[in-house]
């Protein structure tokens, strides 16, 4: 397969909890990237999604040929409790899965009880309305180690031949308190400070390999990096997008979402 036949990575903001399917006007530029996003990406054969919403001991694939949905979120109003998205799973993909990452050498298993959570259903009920590609969902690992995370997308690779859409969904900036206290004039140089650094390293064309590898692995350098995380699940997913795709990315969305701005990267 050649570089323009591989199938895409994307990393996206999946916003707050299930509010994009809510109509809330703070989500607007990011419905309106997800839907427009699409015809950019083909048809996949399957979805693979890695949510920030979960972690595991080991890195846990969903199994199940139809799994529910986990409403992981609380405090919404009645009509967030009954959203559907009746996507099938993929049984013979999370072996696959499974398979790869053994073969690395990277612990991990398959789960045939666990559903999709909220990183999942949220964004693509939006993207993929119809609910008819096959999803799996791979979890995060307990301890968050960038490089591991890494390692685990470099293991993932050969799925970009077989029309596999690896999805990273997360959030570039999250830090719950500073998206309730904004500024007096609604900017923020601390979160603008840290998404210029995250875009340099993922879209900068002379930048190595190596060097973009590093730059990930030791995030928290960068400018503001706690202030914009003060815990990372919500920026791990691009690291294994990132190593999975293992080239410089397009910087797709740079818009405010909840007030805060967010990034969105296409591989």
């Amino acid at each position: 397969m050649t570089k323009s036949e591989l199938s895409p990575v994307l990393c996206i903001p999946h916003g707050g909890g299930p509010l994009p399917l809510l109509g809330d006007p703070w989500h607007k530029n990011m419905v309106d990237f997800l839907q427009n996003i699409t015809p950019r990406l083909g048809q996949p054969k399957a979805i693979l999604i890695i949510s920030a919403h979960w972690e595991e001991e080991n890195a846990t694939v969903t199994s199940a040929a139809h799994p529910q949905l986990v409403y992981d979120y609380s405090g919404f109003p009645s009509e967030s409790y009954e959203i559907t998205y009746p996507a099938p799973g993929d049984p013979l993909l999370a072996e696959k899965i499974f398979n790869l990452l053994q073969k690395h050498r990277i612990d991990a298993r398959m789960d045939d009880q666990r559903g999709f959570d909220h990183g999942m259903f949220v964004p693509l009920k939006i993207m993929y309305p119809g609910a008819i590609i096959p999803c799996v969902q791979l979890s995060l690992v307990k301890g968050l180690d960038p490089e591991l995370h890494m390692q685990i997308g470099q293991a993932l690779s050969s799925l970009r031949q077989e029309n596999v859409l690896v999805l990273g969904s997360g959030f570039s900036f999250h830090n719950m308190r500073a998206f309730f206290s904004p500024s007096s004039d609604g900017s923020d140089t601390k979160n603008d400070a840290f998404q210029v650094w995250l875009t340099e390293t993922c879209t900068n064309t002379t930048l190595s390999p190596a060097e973009r590898n590093s730059r990930l692995i030791h995030w928290t350098e960068a400018p503001f990096a706690r202030y914009c995380h003060p815990r990372e699940e919500h920026l791990i997913p691009l690291h294994l997008c990132a190593a999975l795709a293992n080239t410089p990315a397009e910087l797709v969305f740079d818009r405010a979402i909840l007030g805060k701005n967010a990034c969105a990267f296409l591989w």
